[in-house]
């Protein structure tokens, strides 16, 4: 291999219900050059598509240097053998061939992966997991999603959908999730589901739920962030509704920590950024009910990309499937 090659630039892209990202990276996991435009689902798959192809072009323009490949995360089950999204809930789609269509309108070779696993990859090559072959992320936002790296394998399982682990069972019988299962640790733990718990416990007794309600303006205004500031302010609702999602988040862990056995245990998402105190709860957790061997060597430590996680583990991503290709 020419030892030059390594360093061309890959395109990382990162579409997600709000806004499409785009990034320029070499081969150290730096932003060369990035653009982002607004999602608009509503104008359908192939508007969504043109908006990625114009803001990739865009970022393109203001690099002199070869960029080989674009690799595009998306929120989203996603075919391995051609990049076609089966399912993307946030932007109501369902079996759109993304990679053909994008390769055609690029000229260049796309690789189409889950986002969660993209930012896993960011993690793993220049965050918080660099150097670790045995790791697992835990990414908690709206929803909770996962990766993990296994004797030094992203794993993605028989058809492609390994790392949902959002959706492990925590609590049998429990409440209702978005998918067909219920007790689900996103049930608890995700964005949606703190949000939700707080409407109920507000419209069952408003007294206790008035700094949360006074913070919101209306119970339907009610958010996960809304509940982690009124967290900060040591309301006891909120307390209790955090340290309960806490719990069920541990509990999850406990599970991956003892069937998976990582040497690093990597939370990150919106919801920890917001409130960081759930890593300590998280850990505290472990700590106390997971298998003495399993926790030897486990380190629990916080995401190192707040943002730009995705964009950057997808141009990593194409960075690797283009070298895995080179002579």
């Amino acid at each position: 291999m020419n030892p030059n090659e390594a360093q061309f630039l890959t395109m990382g892209v990162d579409i997600g219900g709000t806004n499409v990202e785009t990034a320029v990276v070499d081969s150290r996991g730096n932003i060369v050059e990035s653009q982002r435009y607004p999602t608009k689902p509503e104008k359908g798959a192939g508007g969504v598509v043109e908006d990625v192809v114009s803001c990739v072009e865009t970022c393109l323009k203001n690099v002199p240097q070869e960029t080989r490949a674009v690799g595009v995360g998306v929120a989203g089950q996603v075919e391995r053998a051609t990049g076609a999204v089966r399912f993307a809930p946030n932007l109501r789609w369902q079996e759109v061939p993304l990679g053909a269509q994008l390769e055609r309108a690029l000229n260049m070779p796309v690789f189409v992966l889950n986002d969660v696993r993209a930012a896993t990859v960011a993690e793993w090559y220049h965050g918080a997991g660099k150097g670790i072959d045995d790791l697992i992320c835990v990414f908690v936002g709206t929803g909770v999603g996962g990766g993990i790296v296994s004797g030094g394998r992203l794993l993605e399982g028989c058809s492609n959908t390994a790392g949902e682990i959002g959706h492990m069972t925590v609590a049998v019988d429990g409440r209702p999730c978005r998918g067909p299962n219920i007790g689900c640790m996103e049930a608890y733990a995700g964005g949606w589901a703190i949000a939700e718990r707080a409407q109920e416990a507000v419209q069952q007794d408003e007294k206790q739920g008035q700094t949360i309600l006074s913070k919101a303006g209306s119970i339907e205004e009610i958010t996960a962030k809304v509940v982690g500031e009124a967290y900060h302010e040591r309301d006891p609702l909120a307390i209790r509704i955090i340290e309960e999602a806490g719990h069920y988040l541990a509990a999850g862990v406990v599970g991956l920590v003892n069937a998976i056995n990582p040497c690093l245990l990597v939370l990150g998402g919106g919801i920890i950024d917001g409130i960081p105190e759930l890593i300590q709860l998280v850990e505290r957790g472990v700590r106390e009910r997971a298998l003495r061997a399993a926790l030897e060597d486990l380190r629990i430590v916080k995401a190192s990309f707040v943002s730009n996680a995705v964009a950057i583990g997808a141009a990593t991503h194409a960075r690797n499937k283009v070298m895995e290709g080179t002579p």
